[in-house]
């Protein structure tokens, strides 16, 4: 299979301290970690490309890894994840589909024991190009106050021939969430959902 050629990375933390109301006792943190890597398949039709999934597992856990590392070390504290692609004009979705288990996994295996399946996006799109990457809790996806989105892109990439890879992790629910549901203190983590 093809080499990874990684063009250029970016992890970047973002605090919220309030969304209007009160002002909370610990922010929010949301993390995104970005990898832009050459499209091996850009530009012609190839049947077999699922064996690359495999040379990136080594970029899926790097990332997690550093994104754990930008959160301050503690992957206890993560309670929401999620990935997302964005695939150069010259390469088509499937491509984007690509990170689906080396970036999941590398999360789950980062994190330790978590047992939601981890959500995803992706889409074909220019430089500059921006995607709503979604977010569940790590160990639950019908928990109500960690449903969110985190906007990822880089605004020289994807080029034509590049995909462009996203982790995302948080440190909780939404500030000021109040919509019911299921609550994290009642997770059975027993299938991923509940």
């Amino acid at each position: 299979m093809p080499q990874v050629e990684i063009r250029k990375r970016l992890i970047s933390v973002e605090e919220i301290f309030h969304e209007g109301g009160p002002r909370a006792n610990t922010p929010l943190r949301r993390c995104a970690g970005l990898v832009v890597i050459r499209n091996p398949f850009a530009g012609r039709y190839v049947e077999e490309i699922a064996p690359f999934m495999e040379d990136l597992k080594p970029v899926g856990l790097a990332l997690a890894q550093d994104m754990v590392t930008a959160l301050g070390g503690d992957r206890s504290i993560v309670e929401g994840y999620g990935k997302g692609s964005i695939v150069g004009s010259a390469g088509e979705l499937e491509h984007g589909a690509l990170w689906h288990a080396p970036g999941g996994y590398a999360m789950r295996e980062v994190l330790g024991n978590s047992k939601a399946i981890v959500p995803s996006t992706k889409k074909v799109g220019g430089p500059g190009t921006r995607l709503d990457v979604p977010v569940t809790h790590v160990n639950a996806s019908y928990v109500r106050s960690h449903f969110d989105a985190v906007e990822i892109g880089i605004p020289d990439s994807p080029r034509a021939d590049e995909l462009l890879f996203a982790l995302v992790m948080t440190t909780g629910a939404r500030i000021h969430n109040r919509m019911g549901g299921l609550a994290a203190s009642e997770i059975k983590g027993e299938d991923g959902l509940r």
